[in-house]
């Protein structure tokens, strides 16, 4: 079964749509991150918040009120008449919807609990659905009046990717006849204390690939997809999926589970490594997802395929890492770029000459020719892997 992605409504700190954001990661542009202490007070780290007016969301549908499911609302504003397209065709029963997040309205939880503690009542707009998981899900299909199966995954930093897997599977059970799949997480006190508890976090900006990289700037995204067996501009060729356990926060050293990933999207898709134009690297800038990465992409590939982590402008995303980064992937399958412009992996650093060389992206690197397929990697705490491949059709 082919299936394909339809449309794509997109966002982050590189831009508030798949133009914007695509003309700024192939020019370098990582003025999204900035430096604040907003979320850990007292110690600020460089982090990519989404400070741009978002859209409101309506009165009826206030439960779900939260930052988390404003930006969902945003991307979906972007693919509206597709949704609507596609609810002409299928009954609202037979769409689904399945969102990846690891934050969701937490950050409301954060001001409401810190309201108590401080005397002051509960914000009355608190309600818990903006805190669960599944209220992305949940506030898309009450919105759209879908009738179809609605959840979210989690699965830390792989978990927009997997909403591929599980979205796919709807299609091929023949459950639904096309699902608004994506991601979406906000900045929250939570995660941004929580990675810096496992000394996770960046002194400064992030180096993917950097002699002297020292971790993530966390940062906000949404991406929605239309996936469907409907004929669009880009079809998803193959989803590699693993888990290796190897540790609870650290990646197994080894990769293996990362190769067998990156294999398998290959074979799905009938496809060589060597067919591939471009990977977008998971490329987190810690010392150890990038030393497992890079000996895990130079087994499969040919050490001259390009490839970039785009983190190092649109700061980590989390949940919504996933889906923002295969978003990039479809803009690139997208354009009619003759030259085939790459997105650079920006550092500002020296690269890790101790690492396994890669063909990393420099800026205004060109292909030479129009990008036809492209890979994308995403890693997660517990060594949950994903791997996607995307063509242009």
């Amino acid at each position: 079964m082919t299936l394909y992605l339809n449309d794509l409504g997109i966002l982050s700190v590189a831009g508030g749509n798949g133009v914007e954001m695509l003309s700024r990661l192939l020019a370098g542009n990582r003025s999204g991150l900035i430096e604040t202490d907003e979320y850990s007070p007292g110690k600020p780290f460089y982090v990519g918040e989404i400070r741009a007016e978002l859209p409101e969301i309506e009165k009826r549908y206030s439960v779900y009120d939260c930052k988390n499911n404003r930006l969902l609302l945003a991307a979906l504003n972007q693919i509206q008449a597709g949704v609507d397209r596609i609810k002409r065709k299928y009954r609202t029963d037979r769409i689904g919807v399945v969102i990846g997040t690891s934050t969701s309205g937490v950050r409301n939880t954060e001001l409401a609990i810190a309201a108590v503690a401080g005397g002051l009542e509960k914000p009355s707009g608190f309600h818990y659905k903006q805190q669960q998981l599944a209220g992305g899900a949940d506030f898309l299909a009450h919105r759209l009046d879908l009738k179809g199966p609605a959840y979210s995954v989690s699965t830390a930093c792989s978990s927009s990717g997997r909403a591929f897997v599980s979205a796919r599977r709807l299609i091929e059970l023949d459950i639904c006849d096309a699902v608004i799949v994506g991601g979406a997480d906000s900045l929250c006190r939570f995660t941004v204390n929580g990675f810096a508890a496992l000394e996770s976090v960046s002194a400064g900006l992030c180096k993917p690939f950097g002699r002297h990289r020292d971790g993530i700037n966390l940062s906000e995204a949404a991406a929605l997809f239309i996936l469907s067996r409907d004929e669009g501009p880009v079809r998803l060729g193959g989803i590699g999926a693993s888990s290796d356990a190897y540790h609870f926060s650290a990646p197994d050293p080894g990769g293996a589970a990362v190769v067998k990933a990156m294999q398998t999207a290959l074979i799905e898709a009938r496809m060589t490594a060597e067919q591939i134009d471009y990977i977008n690297l998971h490329g987190t800038a810690t010392p150890l997802n990038d030393a497992m990465e890079s000996a895990a992409v130079v087994e499969v590939f040919d050490r001259s395929v390009a490839a970039s982590s785009t983190k190092g402008m649109t700061g980590h995303a989390l949940g919504a890492a996933g889906a923002l980064e295969l978003g990039l992937c479809w803009l690139l399958l997208n354009s009619d770029d003759e030259e085939g412009a790459l997105p650079p992996n920006v550092n500002g650093d020296a690269l890790d000459d101790s690492l396994p060389s890669l063909n990393l992206v420099q800026a205004g690197q060109v292909l030479g020719r129009r990008i036809e397929h492209c890979q994308s990697n995403s890693f997660a705490f517990g060594g949950n892997n994903i791997s996607i491949v995307v063509s242009r059709v």
